[in-house]
This record gives C-alpha cells, sequence and structure tokens, in this order.
C-alpha cells in the first residue's frame, strides 16, 4: 500500500510505515496526517499484521514537525480542527491493539515527536534530536504532546522541554526515559525489525491484552488497575492461543499462534 505522502508495506506479519516527504523533512500536513490514519486503519483491520514499525524517509528526519506554510494560514477554528485530527491519528496509533516500534532516524520535533510518543516503544538513531519547539512559533504543542511527555520523563522535565523549546539528543532522550533505545544510524532498521519479530512470534491476542492492560491502567488507580488486569487475565485463558501455548511448554516445543 503507498500514497503520496506515505509508504507502507507489510511481511511475516510485520508492516512499515514510512512518511515519505524528504524534500519537506517529512513534516505533517493535513494530508499526510489522512494518510498515516488510512494506513494505520488498515493494519489495525487486518488480523495478518502484529507489529508495525513507524518511521521516516531519508537519513535525517523522522518527521522535523508539523508543516509550518500550513499552520501560518490557519485561524483558530482551523488550528483547534487541525490539532483535534492528529490527536485522533496519535490515539488511533497508542491503541491499534498491536505494538507500534517507532524508529527515529533523525529530527522528531513538535508533531514528530508526539507521533513517536503515541508508539509502544521508541528506538533512536545516535544522530536523533528530539523536542518539543513550538514555543519558538508563539504556538504550543497541539498533538497531546502536553499529556503524553509528561507521562513519559515526569511533570518537572517536560515542562522545561514545552517551555523552553530546547532540542535533545538521542543519548539525553534514553537517559529521561524518552526513548528505550539509541542504536547507530546504520543499525537502525534492522534493530527496530528484530524487536518486531521477536514480539510477532508471541500470541497475538496476549500482546493486545496486556498491551491495552498497560495503557488502561496508567491513567487509573491501582485498585481500578487491577480489576482491568484480571478481565483481561481471564480473557486470555479462552482462546486457543492459551491451550496451544500451555501444551507447546509441557511438550518441549515451539508454540503455533494463531491469534485465536
Amino acid at each position: 500500500m503507498s500514497a503520496e505522502n506515505v509508504l507502507s508495506s507489510s511481511s511475516d506479519g510485520i508492516a512499515t510505515v514510512t512518511v515519505n516527504r524528504p524534500d519537506k523533512m517529512n513534516a505533517l500536513n493535513a494530508e499526510t496526517i489522512r494518510e498515516l490514519t488510512a494506513a494505520f486503519a488498515s493494519f489495525r483491520d487486518d488480523p495478518s499484521i502484529r507489529v508495525v514499525i513507524l518511521t521516516g524517509s531519508g537519513e535525517k528526519a523522522f518527521v522535523a514537525g508539523a508543516d509550518i506554510g500550513e499552520l501560518a494560514r490557519h485561524n483558530a477554528e482551523e488550528a483547534r480542527e487541525n490539532s483535534r485530527k492528529g490527536q485522533a491519528l496519535l490515539d488511533l496509533i497508542e491503541n491499534l491493539g498491536k505494538p507500534v516500534i517507532a524508529a527515529i532516524n533523525g529530527f522528531a520535533l513538535g508533531g514528530g515527536c508526539e507521533l513517536a510518543m503515541a508508539a509502544t516503544f521508541r528506538i533512536a538513531s545516535e544522530n536523533a534530536k528530539l523536542g518539543q519547539p513550538e514555543v519558538n512559533l508563539g504556538i504550543m504543542p497541539g498533538y497531546a504532546g502536553t499529556l503524553r511527555l509528561p507521562r513519559l520523563v515526569g511533570k518537572g522535565r517536560a515542562a522545561e522541554l514545552i517551555l523552553t523549546g530546547d532540542l535533545i539528543d538521542a543519548a539525553e532522550a534514553y537517559r529521561i526515559g524518552l526513548v528505550n533505545k539509541v542504536v547507530p544510524s546504520g543499525a537502525l532498521m534492522e534493530s527496530a525489525m528484530g524487536i518486531a519479530r521477536k514480539i510477532a512470534a508471541k500470541a497475538p491476542l496476549a500482546v493486545k491484552y496486556a498491551l491495552e492492560a498497560v495503557n488502561r491502567g496508567a491513567d487509573v488507580p491501582m485498585r481500578e488497575g487491577e480489576t482491568i488486569e484480571s478481565a483481561l487475565f481471564g480473557v486470555c485463558f479462552a482462546t486457543e492461543d492459551k491451550a496451544e501455548g500451555t501444551k507447546a511448554f509441557l511438550e518441549k516445543r515451539k508454540p503455533q499462534f494463531k491469534g485465536k
């Protein structure tokens, strides 16, 4: 599957989505957001897809932010609508029911950093730069950056990054917990694919329910989170994959999961 600004493909249960506007540093405009939404919705609904890798075209940028030329033309109402569409895309990614790995191959700024934060994991190349520099343009994050960044790095560090507009390198992003791993530039996609293959070999429904428990449990009190976990734990026991997984363990062989 491909479109003007987004390229996507799949093989062996792993899909790759690439933002493809290298001449614009892969900046997000309205059309790119529409194409990303369509790509992720298709993979959400495709039972053969177990993991998605999200990256940017070229070596300079993952997504360098929103398309400033487009933003400059927006009035307040248009800006609010753009924000809601961006938030909806990122909510789709975060709650896809399948892990999404952001392979950050350069600048991930503003909307690009927000896009990466919606992913399940973030792997950055050594040359990556991350940040929320919107304040330098007289605006603020609009794709839930003010919500996801504090959840990942803490309120104080998030406020510092958002209010100063400072950029940080991959090593600092790893130190504060914004990315999971930093690798040499030439090893980025290989590293992302390695994690994707490992997860793709697991029981798809167990992965889905575990991810749901993590996402839902992060925003509720402990007792409520435990209730959610217990319910989803029980659902796993009604699956064919649970029967296969336990049987394979007892028979000392590799399980053959089917996502049923």
